[in-house]
């Protein structure tokens, strides 16, 4: 009794196009890119906080930030300043909402969107930055 048998060689070039193929398609199709929006929301609002804590006061002789949470009357004063410089840290697509104790300054934050935040802690309280792409 005979049996036929494919040759070895014609098995090697069908495994070796199958191969090929392979990787080929994976550099054509390629990977999905990871999900950078998160991690790069949180680096601006550490950033920005950063920044704020140690930028000098433009009254008190202390930090920006110990400024305008030391009591309503300078979170008032230097709320357009605070804005402005928070504007200039960040990029133009780039939205923030800045909580003090004493009140909010930037854009409200939107319902449902990703952001990135940072907590800094004070001896009046907490100061909270939000930010979001535009």
């Amino acid at each position: 009794m005979s049996r036929g048998q494919l040759p070895l060689s014609l098995v090697e070039v069908a495994l070796g196009a199958v191969l090929v193929l392979g990787v080929a398609l994976g550099f054509a199709l390629g990977t999905p890119a990871p999900d950078t929006r998160e991690p790069q929301l949180s680096a601006y609002a550490e950033d920005t906080a950063t920044i704020l804590q140690t930028e000098s006061a433009s009254h008190e002789g202390t930090t920006r930030l110990q400024e305008v949470v030391a009591d309503r009357r300078s979170f008032v004063r230097e709320r357009d300043s605070l804005e402005r410089r928070v504007e200039e840290i960040l990029p133009a697509n780039v939205l923030f909402n800045l909580r003090t104790p004493h009140g909010s300054v930037g854009t409200p934050i939107p319902r449902r969107i990703e952001t990135g935040t940072a907590t800094v802690p004070t001896g009046a309280g907490p100061i909270r930055i939000e930010v979001w792409y535009a």
